[in-house]
C-alpha cells in the first residue's frame, strides 16, 4: 500500500485556518460585548440662534476640537435654516474641507467683529480645501446656496454670535 503524501511544510495550514475560524466567532461577539460610543447627534450639542440680514437660523455651535473635527460629517440631512456653527479661541487662518460629509454646504467665514469675510460653496465628499480670506473667528456652514438665496454677500454682520473662550 503507498503511504500518504506529506507536505514538505513543516506545519499543517490546518492550525491556521481553525484560528481563523476562531476569530471570525469572536469578533462579532466583541462588538456586541463593547459597542462604539454613539455620535454627537444635534441633541447633544449646544446651539445658538443667529441673524443675518434680518433672517434667522440655528446652528449647532461646534467649539472644541473634536466637534469642530467633526462637524456636520456623516449628516445625511439639515432642517430648513440650520447649520453649525465652528467657534475658534482665536482669530485664526481657517480652511475647511468636506470628508465624510454628505451634504453640499455653503460656508461663511467670519471675523471676531461678526462680518462675513467670504464665502465658499463646497461639493460633498471631496478633500478639497475652502479657506478664508484672512483670519477669523468663526466658520458657519449652511445648506448650499443658503447665502446666495437669502442675498447673504461678504460684508454682512452676523448677530447673536457666541463669544469664544479665551
Amino acid at each position: 500500500m503507498p503511504r500518504p503524501h506529506r507536505s514538505s511544510s513543516p506545519a499543517s495550514p490546518r492550525p491556521a485556518l481553525a484560528w481563523a475560524a476562531l476569530g471570525l466567532l469572536v469578533l462579532p461577539l466583541a462588538a456586541l460585548a463593547a459597542p462604539a460610543a454613539p455620535p454627537e447627534t444635534p441633541e447633544t450639542l449646544p446651539s445658538a440662534t443667529l441673524h443675518i440680514a434680518g433672517h434667522p437660523l440655528a446652528a449647532e455651535v461646534a467649539a472644541t476640537p473634536g466637534r469642530r473635527e467633526t462637524g456636520l460629517m456623516n449628516r445625511r440631512k439639515l432642517a430648513p435654516d440650520h447649520g453649525m456653527l465652528f467657534v475658534f479661541r482665536h482669530d485664526q487662518d481657517v480652511c475647511m474641507w468636506m470628508k465624510n460629509t454628505y451634504l453640499a454646504l455653503s460656508v461663511a467665514f467670519i471675523d471676531a467683529e461678526g462680518r462675513i469675510r467670504n464665502l465658499a460653496d463646497m461639493q460633498p465628499l471631496t478633500l478639497d480645501t475652502h479657506c478664508a480670506k484672512g483670519a477669523v473667528r468663526y466658520a458657519l456652514e449652511m445648506p448650499l446656496g443658503w447665502f446666495a438665496a437669502h442675498q447673504v454677500e461678504p460684508g454682512a454682520r452676523v448677530q447673536g454670535l457666541p463669544r469664544s473662550s479665551r
